[in-house]
């Protein structure tokens, strides 16, 4: 079920994406740039809506209906943990047993030398 949402959640995207792209603009006709009267009304020259507005409108609805619902999924499949669990599986400590290889090395100090040790 998640998946089948999820494909759907993306082709909507893509269409709405699409829909915006392919759209005309509000001032884009000839009439608008010389001063027309229709282009100043609050829906523009073209009315209250074509057919690609109403076609917008409607995937940004379930655009965002799907959005609601994936989030919700998505929400009640991950599990929250303590992140004092994670540090109690930790060992707490461990000891170093030195070997006989383990020599401290003696420092020489070469009077010489302008590095410092």
């Amino acid at each position: 079920m998640y998946e089948i949402l999820l494909v759907v959640y993306l082709v909507v995207a893509l269409a709405l994406v699409g829909m915006v792209l392919i759209q005309q603009g509000k001032g884009a006709d000839m009439g608008s740039s010389f001063g027309a009267g229709a282009s100043g009304t609050v829906f523009g020259s073209s009315g209250a809506g074509n057919f690609m507005t109403k076609t917008t409108t409607s995937l940004a609805t379930v655009f965002f209906v799907l959005s609601i619902v994936l989030g919700n999924l998505t929400a009640s499949q991950i599990k929250k943990t303590d992140e004092w669990e994670i540090l109690q599986k930790a060992p707490s400590a461990e000891t170093v047993i030195p070997v006989e290889e383990d020599v401290p090395v003696t420092v020489t100090q070469d009077k010489n030398s302008d590095v410092p040790n």
